[in-house]
């Protein structure tokens, strides 16, 4: 159930547990260097799980591998950035 799909058509990183979506982070691409993390939701049932974590290292490690940097509005991938220095290689400045 801890898979984390990369749904470029919509923006989004997103966890299904069957039909349902478990959590999403959505992003909005300023350039296509640049991908602003604008809203993180995990379902009220899935809380406590770290789904967001995932979510968050998802797109860190997407962002490394494609020569993408990181602007993280989210309130949730903000405090992340902030309280985690080894995801500073991939944040906006």
């Amino acid at each position: 159930m801890h898979n984390v799909a990369h749904d470029k058509d919509n923006k989004r990183f997103l966890i299904r547990d069957q039909d349902a979506i478990a959590a999403e982070m959505t992003y909005v691409t300023s350039t296509a260097s640049l991908y602003i993390i604008d809203h993180t939701f995990v379902n009220t049932a899935y809380r406590g799980q770290g789904l967001g974590d995932l979510l968050v290292e998802a797109i860190v490690e997407y962002a490394r591998e494609n020569g993408i940097k990181i602007l993280p509005l989210c309130p949730f991938a903000k405090g992340r950035f902030q309280q985690r220095a080894e995801l500073g290689d991939v944040l906006h400045q």
